[in-house]
């Protein structure tokens, strides 16, 4: 992983860069629909929870794939912006298998840098259903965009 300094000042930073990541997942209106909570646990790491019932089914009684998509996106994606504190990361690829169905209860998703530093960040993440069973995994690919992350509104520093 890269590193993030020497000293408590560095932890400091990366301790409100991960709050201000999470105020920033808080704020987006596509959570109004999902509704979860991200945790960066660490550089690299993210961790998001969130409950499933009917609202999310296809036709045939399951949790659709868009469920999957989102939520292993965002995790990945977490956990990849959590080493970036300047810009905002954008998907530009994503691989996803679906290992077993989801009908509903407390799912997280558990998102993992794997590598990249600079411009390009791969990440994976999965999905652990509420028996505690796999039920998907993906890998990401995330380049830095040219939008500062403090020209987001939802990217609150903490005082």
């Amino acid at each position: 992983m890269p590193e993030t300094g020497s000293g408590d000042a560095p932890l400091a930073g990366a301790e409100a860069h991960f709050r201000a990541l999470e105020s920033l997942y808080d704020s987006a209106p596509i959570n109004d629909i999902w509704r979860s909570r991200l945790e960066i646990v660490e550089s690299g790491v993210s961790r998001i929870r969130f409950d499933l019932d009917e609202r999310y089914y296809h036709a045939a009684g399951a949790i659709h794939g868009t469920t999957y998509f989102k939520m292993l996106d965002d995790a990945a994606f977490y956990a990849a912006n959590s080493l970036v504190s300047d810009r905002f990361l954008l998907t530009t690829g994503f691989n996803l298998l679906f290992t077993r169905p989801m009908t509903g209860g407390s799912v997280t998703a558990e998102g993992r840098w794997v590598s990249g530093q600079r411009r390009v960040f791969v990440a994976e993440a999965r999905l652990i259903d509420a028996e505690g069973e796999e039920a998907a995994r993906g890998t990401g690919t995330f380049m830095k965009s040219r939008i500062p992350l403090s020209s987001l509104d939802g990217y609150r520093l903490p005082a």
